[in-house]
């Protein structure tokens, strides 16, 4: 009977130990889980449930402290076009969220639905290095769109958009696309849009992967994908999330990421920028194409302007990427951006126009 006590006592202490084990790895677990991103939600409508409703669409989209602005501008434009039920997860940096919140809730924007993520830096850490002429395309936010997983989101469909572009179509046309089987995401080419080439051609535009990848390198080459082939613009895209995950697009991004720090096998140089090459790579020939009037770009690669005034607005959404923003000058079709712009009542996010215009 005594060596039965002991035998019963040993057991006891073992779960015990057990259950303390258990417990110390869901807390680790949960902690190394936030290290990614913060949450806060929303007041408005948001406060009334802290998940959005299952009829939603759901829109991904970056505001860093420069350029709150121009987030809330596209955040208008796609809320003012659709009656569908719109949920924005605003992505930033810890020294943004107060100002971002403050943007909403002192404006006619503060009865959005919408949830205020924070994005932790140190996620790049040893991914991305400083070598680029246009330091913007360096910011962290630049590379949220690889961490789509370790969001604070449950959605099997997302949007996402970048924050120098304005919606003028319905948004539901463009979250009812449909995806082909396998794919994870839809992009627009850059080949698509006959009305760009002739302006592609006059600035030096780069649209094939010649322009982006360095071939000198065996890496580049080993990969097989013909230098001529044709690219895509990575700011606005859909994504199936689920077929993201089961094909570990953020590991695959992940790996370009490190062998680019480790070897240069693109430059920002050459590129215009390091967040645009790994998309490239691992999406070659792995996505469905978007209807190019859902995403008609170029508008800040040039002063000048190339596109007629008809086309745009035909078109059902508007991207300055490039150097030349509309909320600074000189820029083009300043009057099809400044529309949207609701004025920051901190007084931080200004518009630069030329003196004839103040």
């Amino acid at each position: 009977m005594p060596l039965l006590r002991k035998i019963n006592q040993v057991l006891v202490l073992l779960l015990l130990l057990l259950v303390c084990l258990l417990l110390h790895s869901l807390q680790l677990r949960a902690w190394s889980g936030s290290g990614h991103r913060r949450s806060y939600t929303g007041e408005g409508q948001t406060s009334k449930h802290r998940r959005p409703a299952e009829d939603v669409i759901p829109i991904i989209i970056c505001a860093s402290e420069e350029r709150v602005g121009a987030t809330m501008a596209t955040i208008h434009s796609v809320i003012a076009n659709t009656e569908a039920n719109v949920f924005f997860y605003i992505v930033t940096l810890r020294d943004a969220v107060k100002l971002t919140r403050r943007y909403i809730e002192k404006t006619k924007l503060k009865g959005i639905q919408y949830k205020i993520l924070e994005f932790n830096p140190m996620v790049l850490k040893k991914k991305v290095k400083p070598d680029s002429s246009r330091p913007d395309l360096l910011h962290p936010l630049n590379f949220v769109r690889f961490y789509l997983p370790l969001l604070d989101i449950s959605h099997e469909r997302v949007i996402y958009l970048d924050d120098d572009v304005i919606v003028q179509g319905d948004i539901r046309r463009l979250f009812g696309i449909y995806l082909k089987k396998g794919h994870a995401a839809a992009f627009a080419t850059d080949c698509d849009l006959p009305a760009a080439r002739e302006m592609i051609q006059s600035i030096g535009m780069q649209t094939t992967y010649m322009g982006f990848l360095d071939y000198r390198k065996q890496e580049v080459k080993d990969l097989g994908i013909d230098p001529s082939d044709c690219t895509f613009n990575p700011g606005v895209f859909v994504a199936d999330m689920k077929e993201w995950k089961k094909l570990k697009i953020t590991k695959q991004l992940e790996k370009w990421m490190e062998l680019n720090f480790r070897q240069n096998i693109y430059s920002s140089s050459m590129a215009g920028g390091v967040a645009t090459p790994p998309m490239l790579i691992v999406f070659h020939d792995k996505f469905t194409r978007l209807d190019p009037l859902w995403h008609v770009r170029h508008l800040g690669w040039s002063p000048d302007p190339f596109y007629s005034t008809s086309f745009l607005q035909e078109a059902h959404l508007l991207h300055w990427n490039g150097p030349f923003k509309p909320w600074n000058y000189p820029a083009v079709h300043l009057d099809l951006w400044e529309r949207w712009f609701i004025p920051d009542p901190s007084g931080k996010f200004t518009l630069t126009r030329s003196d004839k215009d103040s």
